[in-house]
């Protein structure tokens, strides 16, 4: 009965991915289909028209130029479009490639960052006595108790004012200050589970306390940085409410950029899941990275000095 359980909640969610990997690779008429086309011929077409800008096409090309074209023009051509080109004739790329670096960017600068101060604030509160740290705690935690959308104009009027938005350091410094109170709890209670006599051994031996932390500290919990960089990067990468008020053109991330994809008048829908099964790839690569720290995370401490 356990095993039927598993295999129904993991149908489940993994229904949406198969989903949006069919569309990705579906013509753009099987697409919206009732009943959902199950059975077709894969095309690459989406993929193409995902990174190329592309206009409606007005007049059809005639026979010459349509043989004359490569073969990813004439994918394009097949769909009703054409490519636009600047005015020597060069292939313009769409903005998807720009907005996925962007989001690149965004997203491990602000992990590292919210991942770095996170732990040695943890260390710091886990480590030594500090005024009011039940009540410090509380207030990290409550930075996350409300949702983005309440703070977005507030910090929309204060990002206008000192020139961040549409900026790659606006951000990541907003994204650093959300996941920075996650970092720090969870980073506490790995550090927590670090018996102290392994610094106080090192202190006798002639370390410094930085020394210990460097040396003792951080090896010992690098199954909880490596669980809390994923969560933080997976939130940074998904965020789409402030990378969309925020952000026009410049420091766009992918979110807020994949669902803006039309052809011929109409939303794609197969363009725009290429563009999100193509975003799913970093977050499923990192994660298989880190996959053995990740699970070693998640049952850490549970067997207590």
């Amino acid at each position: 009965m356990a095993v039927v359980a598993v295999l129904v909640i993991t149908i489940i969610f993994l229904a949406p991915i198969y989903w949006i990997t069919a569309t990705a690779f579906k013509p753009r008429n099987l697409a919206t289909t009732i009943p959902p086309t199950v059975v077709f011929e894969p095309e690459i077409s989406p993929f193409v028209k995902l990174f190329l800008r592309r206009s409606q096409l007005r007049e059809q090309p005639t026979a010459e130029e349509y043989a004359e074209a490569p073969w990813w023009e004439r994918l394009v051509f097949d769909g009703g479009e054409k490519i636009v080109r600047d005015g020597q004739g060069n292939v313009q790329l769409s903005g998807y490639p720009s907005r996925f670096m962007n989001s690149l960017i965004v997203a491990i600068s602000s992990t590292v960052l919210a991942v770095g101060m996170g732990t040695l604030t943890a260390y710091g509160f886990s480590r030594f006595k500090v005024a009011g740290e039940q009540d410090w705690l509380f207030f990290i935690l409550s930075t996350r108790m409300l949702p983005p959308v309440v703070v977005a104009i507030p910090m929309f009027l204060m990002y206008r004012w000192f020139g961040l938005n549409d900026t790659h350091l606006g951000l990541i410094i907003l994204y650093t200050a959300f996941n920075l109170s996650f970092s720090v709890w969870l980073m506490k209670g790995f550090i927590d589970e670090i018996p102290k006599e392994y610094e106080e051994a090192a202190l006798v031996d002639g370390y410094t306390r930085m020394e210990a932390f460097f040396k003792i500290v951080l090896p010992e919990a690098a199954t909880g940085i490596a669980a809390t960089a994923v969560f933080c990067f997976l939130i940074a990468w998904n965020e789409y409410a402030f990378a969309l008020i925020m952000t026009r053109r410049d420091a766009q991330t992918a979110p807020p950029f994949i669902p803006s994809q039309v052809g011929s008048g109409l939303p794609d829908w197969t363009v725009i899941a290429a563009g999100t099964f193509l975003f799913l790839i970093p977050v499923a690569i990192f994660t298989f990275l880190l996959r053995n720290h990740l699970l070693r995370g998640m049952s850490f401490g549970a067997i207590r000095k």
